[in-house]
Order: structure tokens, then C-alpha cells, then sequence
């Protein structure tokens, strides 16, 4: 039978845009596919941390021993993604001496770097921490961006020959007796889907191998061929600030809970998070009480999280994986190590294996293993280089350093530009045209917006995730339109308000669980200007106008 590729990824989140960049640059040919854009599940939808083993080294220190390796390998691949922040795991008064000797010695076990701060020297590190902590260990967390590093690891994929369809969801596995030969796929109809086929249609993609790598949905996948892959989905909620109240990450030293880490991105602060075993990684209750627990539990860290803004909340799923045999356990006891599950050894099905587990800061490690195991299958002898070659953008961070003056610009505005693009910053900022900041929070220009446009098409929360574009303070009150007024004149009036109105609308699904004071306030002025200027005057949640309007409250206790 003819291949139309010899590896097939499903999946375009961390795992399997790292597993595409892996394989491809080992001379395979590969295709990936993802159902709507790239970080759509998973990936895009947690907090941020770049772990340093720290948040595992007491409950599972091999997890630990993977973070702590990988920070150190993502910190020089993939330096523009990065925020070296560092982490402090605080203890205060309640919290149990016990557990804090045991952080530590666990740190120190799985060659974590740890030190002991007092109750002052954290404060002088972080002066909103509450006045009564007692001490804190310092490690080397960051801050990541997910769909930055997840993008370039795609862009370096296509760079070796990969494929990468996105708006492709997989609707079945080919499968021919003891053999899994491919997929069918369903074309979407989202703006700036990539050269396949018409929205709507279905297709299949056949291969030599095929790699899942979906995450939270692998188990749905599995089932299509009759496959069972033990997923346990665990949501977690998180709630951003309106701004930075720490540069570092903080981390309650107790035994692991909900609300106990704070995590400083970009311009906000990300608050997380729950951990609740659901049945379905696509259907899941949103409930506003967590948000309000979130806020209320960590204030208990940082007292000015209770005067601050939030400005939206979101909802991840984790993929756990529970290995046979185990027994069920608590989602909170299952070990965050990943798993490589080979369907032709387990299952006595060819054709196919399942990578599911793992955290977003060890996907690099992730990808490393499924991408010998499928050289190995194949016959391929090529090594693995992803550890040592710089994702596209940080190819040189002496550039970034040293930058500040280049294409006659000095503002914060250049200096986060180049921070985004790396070392295609010359390429992308020298223009002769005019340059104009088109998202003021997030401080993104016309420059980015029109190279993120010529990358992915009229799809404007793909540009989003490229450039953080509308991801600031007014979540695109004030710059969604001036996106959509790029996509002119290459596209049409009818893709341009489709592409404006998805853009809208994922804004606005993750505020309507933070609406209460000043955010109320900002969500009803970005309405009235969308009504007034645009005959925007409808349900901006497109639902219920019960669910999108009349859910208003006073926020946490009914008194925000």
C-alpha cells in the first residue's frame, strides 16, 4: 500500500510539535495533525511554570530528576520562551517544619539547586509575601511560554520537510486486522487552516507509523481501534491578574493542594491551581467558586491578591496515566512521569504507539524517547540532536542582550518584541513602513502582527498565540479590531469578521468567570465600545444571555 507519510503525529501541542521537530530533523518524513490550532488542548491552557523539580521532589523524584534536566536544556534551546524568574517554596506559620526538611533534603537528592531564605530575605525577594512567613526555599523555576516554544518547535519541524495540518481532527484510526496503517481526518472550517483540504471534507492520511501524541484525549483516540490507554484527565483551574503583584514563582511549601503556586508571565500573574479527576477532557463543569478559592487561598501568601484585578480564568486538563496494575488512585497520587506505550508489544497491534504523561517541561524528553522508538521500528539509524540545536528565535542571546538600541528603537515596546522573536527580530522589526503598537497591553506591533498573519493565515487567535496579542489587561477591548483590520486586503470582508468574531469570542469564554468590580467594569466598557463603533450590540459569549450576562456577581463571598 502507497504511505502518504512515513510518520504521522497526532497532536499539536508541546508532545507532539516536539516529536514532529524530533523525527524530522533525524530526515524522516513526517506529517502532524491537529484539530484546531496548534496548543489547542492541554498546552495551551496551563500555567506557565518551567518546573525545577522542586513541586516533586518530596512525592516523586523521578519526576523531579526530568524536570530539573530539561529546565536546564530548555533554558539554552529555547531562551526567548524562557523567564529565568527563579522560585520560592514559602512556608508560614501553619505549614509543617516537617515537610519543609523534607523539600529541602528531596531538592537536594534529585541535584536541585536549594536554599534556605529567612522570613526577611524572602521578603526582600518578594516584598508583597504576607508578613508572617516564616522562611522559604529558594530553586531555579521560570516562566515559560507555551505556545511560543510550541510554535517553534513546529516552525523548525516544517523547517526539516514536516507537514503540519492544523483544523484536522483524526474521526477514526485505519486499522487493518492487527495493523494500524493511518487516519481519517476531518477538515475544520477555522480561518488559516494549512494546505489540506476544504472545510468539511474528510480525508485519509496513511503511514508506515503513527504516533499518539494527544494528550489528555489519547485514550479517545486509542478506542478508535480498539485500544485501551489508561488516561485519567485531572482539571486544573487557573485565574490571571491584571498585573505582575511577583516576579517570582511562589510556591506554598505544604503537601500538595489547590491554590498553592503563583506564577509571574509576561505582564500578569497566573494563579493555580485545582486538581479534579473529569470523566470528559472537552466537557467539564466551570464553577466560580474555585476562582474565588484561588483568589482567597493565595492571599493568604500575597495579601494584595484580595485588592487586585482578575481578569480572566481558564481551564487545563492533565494527562495522568495510570500504568495497569497500579490499582486507582487519588488523581493527586498519580506520578507525573510519562509512559510509552508500544501497541504492537502490549496490545499485539502494529503500527502505532501512545506517548501520554509527562508535564510541558519535559515534553523535549517526551519526544526524545518516541522518536528512537520509532527509528528503532523503522529501521532508522539516526540520533536525536533537540537537546543541543537552538528552536528557531534563539539562535544567538547575546542578540537580545545586547539589542536594545537596534532599528533605532529603545521602549519597553522593542525590547519585548525582541524578547518574542529572538533572533528573528531584524528579519521581522526592519521595515521602511510605518510601525505602530496595535496591542498597547501586551505591547505587540504591526511588524509582528503582519508576520504571525503571514504564518498562519487569516486565523487571528493563531496570531494571538504567536505575538500575545490581545492577551493583555483590556483582553482585545481595544485591539481585536485593529488586528482584523490587517488581515485587509488580502482576505475578504466575510473572513475577516469570522476571524474577528472567533477572536472575540475565545476572549470572552474565559473572563465571564471573573466578572466582578473593576474587571465587571472594564468587560461592560470594552461592550459599549464594541456596540457603539461596531453594531457589536448582542451576547458577546454567544449562549444564553441567563449564563452570559445575568452570572454577573459580587465575586468571591458576594462582596467584590
Amino acid at each position: 500500500m502507497a504511505h502518504d507519510t512515513e510518520v504521522l503525529v497526532l497532536g499539536g501541542g508541546s508532545t507532539g510539535c516536539g516529536t514532529a521537530r524530533d523525527l524530522a530533523r533525524r530526515g524522516l518524513e513526517v506529517t502532524l495533525v491537529e484539530r484546531g490550532n496548534l496548543t489547542d488542548g492541554t498546552t495551551g491552557r496551563m500555567h506557565g511554570l518551567l518546573h525545577s523539580g522542586g513541586r516533586y521532589a518530596v512525592s516523586d523524584q523521578a519526576s523531579a530528576t526530568e524536570c530539573i534536566e530539561e529546565n536546564e536544556t530548555l533554558r539554552e534551546i529555547a531562551g526567548h520562551c524562557v523567564e529565568e524568574t527563579g522560585g520560592l517554596f514559602v512556608q508560614r506559620p501553619e505549614d509543617p517544619d516537617e515537610y519543609f526538611r523534607e523539600k529541602l533534603e528531596g531538592c537536594r537528592q534529585c541535584d536541585i539547586p536549594a536554599e534556605v531564605l529567612s522570613g526577611r530575605e524572602a521578603r526582600e525577594v518578594e516584598p508583597y509575601l504576607a508578613s508572617d512567613v516564616k522562611r522559604a526555599i529558594e530553586v531555579p523555576d521560570g516562566a515559560v511560554d507555551p505556545f511560543r516554544l510550541c510554535v517553534a518547535n513546529a516552525m523548525d519541524a516544517e523547517n526539516h520537510g514536516a507537514r503540519v495540518e492544523t483544523h484536522a481532527e483524526v474521526v477514526d484510526l485505519l486499522r487493518d486486522g492487527d495493523d494500524v496503517y493511518g487516519v481519517e481526518v476531518r477538515h475544520d472550517s477555522g480561518p488559516g487552516t494549512r494546505d489540506h483540504g476544504a472545510a468539511g471534507t474528510t480525508e485519509e492520511i496513511t503511514a508506515d507509523y503513527v504516533v499518539n501524541a494527544t494528550g489528555a484525549w489519547a485514550g479517545q483516540i486509542g478506542a478508535m481501534a480498539d485500544l485501551e490507554v489508561a488516561v485519567r484527565p485531572s482539571k486544573g483551574v487557573m485565574t490571571i491578574m491584571n498585573v505582575r503583584q511577583v516576579d517570582t514563582v511562589i510556591n506554598r511549601c505544604r503537601p500538595k493542594g489547590d491554590a498553592d503556586i503563583v506564577v509571574p508571565h509576561e505582564t500578569t500573574a497566573i494563579l493555580g491551581t485545582t486538581d479534579e479527576e473529569v470523566d470528559d477532557p472537552d466537557d467539564y463543569p466551570e464553577e466560580e467558586w474555585e476562582v474565588d478559592m484561588m483568589i482567597d487561598t493565595l492571599s493568604e501568601l500575597l495579601p494584595i491578591l484580595s485588592e487586585s484585578r482578575t481578569i480572566r480564568s481558564f481551564w487545563g486538563v492533565r494527562p495522568l496515566y495510570e500504568p495497569p496494575g497500579t490499582g486507582t488512585q487519588d488523581p493527586t497520587d498519580i506520578t507525573r512521569d510519562f509512559f510509552l506505550l508500544d501497541h504492537d508489544d502490549r496490545d499485539g497491534v502494529s503500527g502505532m504507539s501512545t506517548i501520554v504523561g509527562g508535564k510541558f517541561t519535559t515534553y523535549r524528553a517526551m519526544a526524545e524517547e518516541i522518536a528512537d522508538h520509532v527509528c528503532d521500528k523503522l529501521g532508522v539509524r539516526a540520533s536525536c540532536d533537540t537537546a543541543d540545536a537552538a528552536l528557531p528565535g534563539s539562535e544567538d542571546l547575546a542578540v537580545l542582550e545586547r539589542g536594545m538600541d537596534d532599528f533605532g528603537l529603545r521602549s519597553p515596546i522593542a525590547r519585548r518584541s525582541k524578547q518574542r522573536l529572538g533572533s528573528r527580530s531584524e528579519a521581522v522589526l526592519e521595515t521602511e513602513e510605518p510601525n505602530p503598537v496595535l496591542c498597547a497591553c501586551e505591547g505587540v506591533t504591526r511588524a509582528e502582527v503582519r508576520d504571525a498573519i503571514g504564518q498562519s493565515g487569516s486565523d487571528l487567535n493563531a496570531v494571538r498565540i504567536r505575538t500575545r496579542a490581545s492577551m493583555g489587561n483590556c483582553q482585545g477591548g481595544f485591539c481585536c479590531q485593529q488586528l482584523a483590520c490587517e488581515l485587509h486586503p488580502e482576505y475578504d470582508e466575510a473572513t475577516t469578521r469570522a476571524a474577528l468574531d472567533e477572536l472575540f469570542q475565545e476572549r470572552w469564554k474565559g473572563q465571564r468567570h471573573a466578572l466582578w468590580g473593576e474587571q465587571l467594569s472594564q468587560a461592560m466598557l470594552n461592550y459599549a465600545l464594541h456596540a457603539t463603533t461596531m453594531n457589536r450590540d448582542r451576547d458577546p459569549a454567544g449562549v444564553d444571555e441567563r449564563i452570559a450576562f445575568d452570572a454577573f456577581d459580587g465575586g468571591p463571598g458576594g462582596e467584590r
